[in-house]
């Protein structure tokens, strides 16, 4: 079987920094078609305005990996379902559980792989952590994952629109990372979100979760980070103190600390070349599920107008 005819849906920044280099450093790949409202495309890849345009039109694609807002995610991946292409999904996979859960059962009547990625697990450290607490009493964890919104998401209005998730959209990032490496399920017992007056969307958010074990997770979310940026993960167990920093991409363990280069996208398409060749689909849903429990849950503050 030749290489998987891949087309690139939105974009952006995240499309540009990390898909496309991806894409072109995996051999099971070729890049086939690009879709953007915009005119932003690839030099020499046929570029369409819409994905329907796209899949009317007579290039030959496999599979779509969407890089669009979560708001508009769901028609997308339903259309390219109908037409038997295989489906990856940028982060979060979509703006509700229930459209996942459906685009799920899509995939299966249509034998198609959908793959809701999570780029932040691929991070050097992430595996190895794992490895580390799986057989260890863990008494507490600590997550702060502060950043500047006006770096990182400069004239981005979606993201503070209702199903842009604000602030989680960094910090699910963090919570795929907790489910994936703590051996215990969890669960949310409080959240406090802040809210500014003029968005839609919490800018801060203060989370206390729980494990099955009654083991205390706290998180500490926050968009006004100035200065160094932390994305930081402390586990404390019986047998020593866990870190994860910068991310997931530094480990440090008792007695020695673990760096590697990061591999979080390459690893994501690994992945889904594994899915598409084997005949399978990956959609983990619980970082979401703890998204939507927090807005369900937490405490709404409403703070200062902010403006970006």
């Amino acid at each position: 079987m030749g290489p998987i005819r891949i087309a690139v849906v939105g974009m952006g920044k995240i499309a540009h920094d990390q898909h496309l280099p991806a894409i072109a450093g995996n051999p099971a790949f070729t890049l086939a078609a690009t879709v953007s409202r915009s005119d932003s495309g690839v030099d020499a890849v046929p570029h369409f305005h819409t994905l329907q345009a796209l899949v009317d039109s007579d290039v030959a694609i496999d599979a779509v990996a969407l890089c669009t807002p979560p708001q508009v995610r769901y028609d997308l991946a339903a259309l390219a379902l109908d037409r038997g292409l295989h489906v990856f999904l940028e982060k979060p996979p979509g703006a509700t559980l229930a459209e996942v859960d459906a685009l799920v059962a899509h995939a299966a009547k249509a034998s198609t792989t959908l793959f809701a990625s999570w780029h932040s697990r691929h991070a050097a450290g992430v595996a190895p952590a794992r490895a580390w607490l799986a057989d260890r009493q863990i008494t507490g964890v600590k997550v702060i994952w502060r950043e500047d919104v006006r770096v990182w998401h400069p004239g981005q209005a979606w993201i503070w629109e209702p199903g842009g998730l604000g602030v989680f959209d960094p910090g699910i990032n963090a919570l795929s990372i907790i489910t994936h490496i703590l051996p215990a399920p969890f669960f949310l017992a409080e959240a406090t979100l802040e809210v500014p007056e003029n968005r839609a969307a919490p800018i801060a958010a203060d989370l206390h979760f729980r494990d099955s074990r009654g083991t205390a997770i706290h998180m500490d979310l926050d968009w006004r980070q100035t200065g160094p940026q932390s994305w930081d993960i402390v586990v404390e167990t019986a047998d020593g103190t866990l870190r994860l920093a910068n991310g997931g991409a530094v480990l440090t363990l008792p007695g020695e600390t673990l760096r590697h280069d990061d591999h979080e996208y390459p690893g994501l398409y690994a992945r889904f070349a594994d899915l598409v060749a084997q005949g399978q689909s990956d959609v983990d849903t619980r970082p979401l599920t703890l998204v939507a429990d927090a807005f369900l849950r937490g405490k709404r503050l409403v703070t200062d107008a902010f403006f970006d």
